[in-house]
């Protein structure tokens, strides 16, 4: 079983290479995740895995998968999608919260716009446009940003009224931005 890769890791921050060509190698990597996320979810009893990125594996390739039913834990199925790219994005800007499994314990309110277009490949090759709109536009564009090495934390940076935590009950409280502004682990010098 392969491991989610969290904060620090400098794989991360990495862009990530297009797969162009779908192999036996990349159908292993999307069950790889899909595997990844449920055996993290079952250790994580008031979170649901929706998405991941490949990087989060360490895999530097364009692949992401998303749940194909967010509101239902029992449905452990996902979508794969292959190369994604973000063609439009449009709509008002709302902003909501996002977690990460690569980013352990931390929450953000972050601001996304509203509707995203997307154009990608499913694992069988087909090519396919997407007009996603709300919770599935967020997750899409969370996702394709960790294929730019952007973390979900790096848009809420320095706004101390952004970042929550999970508590023991499983509802999420602000989280005192004090305590993790100058966390080297979550924020790495820009150089």
């Amino acid at each position: 079983m392969k491991k989610i890769i969290t904060t620090p890791d400098p794989r991360l921050r990495e862009k990530s290479k297009k797969v162009n060509h779908i192999t036996p190698e990349t159908q292993q990597i999307i069950k790889d995740m899909v595997d990844a996320s449920l055996e993290w979810e079952k250790k994580h009893p008031y979170e649901l895995s929706a998405a991941m990125a490949a990087p989060q594996l360490g895999i530097n390739q364009r692949i992401i998968i998303i749940r194909d039913d967010t509101e239902n834990k029992e449905n452990a199925s996902f979508t794969a999608l292959i190369d994604p790219e973000v063609i439009k994005t449009e709509g008002k800007e709302i902003a909501d919260y996002e977690g990460c499994l690569s980013v352990p314990f931390i929450y953000g309110m972050v601001k996304r716009p509203s509707k995203a277009r997307i154009k990608a490949k499913l694992e069988d090759g087909t090519e396919v446009r997407i007009r996603a709109e709300g919770q599935l536009a967020r997750t899409l564009l969370h996702e394709i940003d960790h294929l730019e090495g952007i973390l979900f934390i790096d848009h809420i940076k320095g706004q101390e009224d952004a970042f929550y935590e999970l508590n023991d009950e499983g509802d999420i409280v602000p989280l005192d931005y004090a305590k993790i502004k100058d966390n080297k682990d979550l924020f790495p010098d820009e150089d």
